[in-house]
């Protein structure tokens, strides 16, 4: 993997928020109709600071979760899709209209009604597969949902390297596809009553070590670069106060994965599913040496998450040909003592990062980011679904 990160040694790279000029996807203006709790919402967003403050539950959270919508096909916080229509409707629609670096239009569109299949349309044409439209629209999103990332079990890291590098590398996702239909397909022959077929077990298990050693080495590689850059931002919010590590740990690094998966099939058919592979790779999160799950604070676990989700950001800008993704962060700032505030304001203001959509219930963050920056921005006021400057 090539060096995303060759200045890794100056720490004010990172805590000034000064990285060299870069060039994004801008989304211009949105049109959401009855998702979540907005029935409607036409805005017209700044090119840089997007703020929205209200109290809890008056919906900032599902604007922000309607922008991530359109980069990733699906909401953040309900994989069910029907779930997302507003209460009492038949259907949602969003709509975002984005200007490329180049000042090239994109419009992206998504409509779904209830018992029918999504549609996703790129300026006005159906998508053939949902695959294709993923990194089209780079995003990363910073919200308290991201304390599974710490709490949850070990699908929750897996699915953090995915969405890193799903957004950057096709391979990768194709892969990550052909290795859970391959791993679906086995675990069917495991269930069965009857002596699975052979030669069908063994077609499943070549494809799954096939694939499965693809999705790792591009794990490791991911993991080894994303390491330095993560640690370098803790400690510019901590200001060097703890140590912190980040472990991949996988079935391939026991040897040839198909070697792995087919030792313990025995096992696996009394289980009745696959007990080795890399859909059970795990990522160690260590404050100092000690699992940060069982020691850290509540303030030093909020800290590891953001540092983790700008690193993701930042790896992703540098991974993706220089294209700043756009940063979504929800509610951040709460159990974080006011020094680490400061810090985070003073990276999130900076020239490092793009346009920026950040919520809050309490103005006075919002008024502290805003002073320090001379940056153009919107602020909006959010209440019961509505949505206003």
């Amino acid at each position: 993997m090539r060096d995303y990160f060759p200045v890794l040694r100056d720490k004010s790279y990172f805590c000034t928020g000064h990285y060299g000029e870069y060039t994004g996807m801008i989304l211009k203006r949105i049109a959401i109709l009855n998702y979540k709790n907005i029935a409607q919402a036409e805005l017209v967003f700044s090119p840089k600071m997007n703020c929205f403050v209200g109290h809890n539950g008056e919906g900032k959270t599902n604007l922000l979760d309607a922008v991530y919508y359109l980069s990733f096909c699906k909401s953040a916080t309900n994989p069910v899709d029907s779930q997302n229509i507003r209460h009492g409707e038949d259907f949602f629609m969003l709509q975002g209209s984005y200007e490329r670096e180049d000042g090239e239009p994109e419009e992206v569109y998504c409509g779904l009604k209830r018992k029918q299949k999504k549609q996703f349309k790129r300026n006005k044409k159906d998508y053939k597969r949902l695959a294709e439209h993923i990194g089209l629209l780079p995003l990363v999103m910073v919200s308290p949902a991201d304390s599974a990332l710490i709490t949850g079990g070990s699908e929750e890291r897996r699915r953090f390297m995915d969405m890193v590098i799903s957004q950057y590398d096709r391979e990768y996702l194709e892969a990550l596809v052909r290795y859970n239909k391959a791993l679906q397909q086995r675990n069917t022959l495991l269930k069965q009553e009857a002596e699975p077929d052979a030669e069908l077990m063994t077609l499943w298990e070549e494809m799954m070590a096939r694939e499965g050693e693809v999705i790792y080495e591009k794990r490791r590689a991911y993991i080894e670069e994303f390491i330095p850059i993560f640690q370098q931002f803790y400690r510019c919010i901590s200001k060097e106060r703890e140590q912190v590590g980040l472990h991949y740990l996988s079935h391939c690094q026991r040897g040839p994965l198909l070697e792995v998966i087919r030792r313990d099939r025995d096992k696996d058919r009394i289980m009745g599913y696959s007990l080795h592979g890399i859909h059970k790779d795990e990522l160690e999160m260590t404050l100092g040496d000690f699992p940060i799950k069982r020691e850290g604070s509540q303030g030093q676990n909020k800290t590891y998450l953001i540092a983790l989700k700008l690193a993701q950001f930042d790896f992703l800008k540098r991974a993706g040909g220089r294209t700043v993704p756009l940063l979504l962060l929800d509610d951040i700032f709460d159990k974080l003592d006011a020094e680490r505030v400061e810090q985070i304001v003073r990276l999130v203001a900076g020239d490092n990062f793009g346009q920026i959509f950040i919520t809050d219930t309490n103005r006075e963050h919002l008024d502290e980011i805003l002073a320090k920056t001379d940056r153009d921005y919107k602020l909006f006021r959010v209440e019961g679904g509505n949505i206003g400057l």
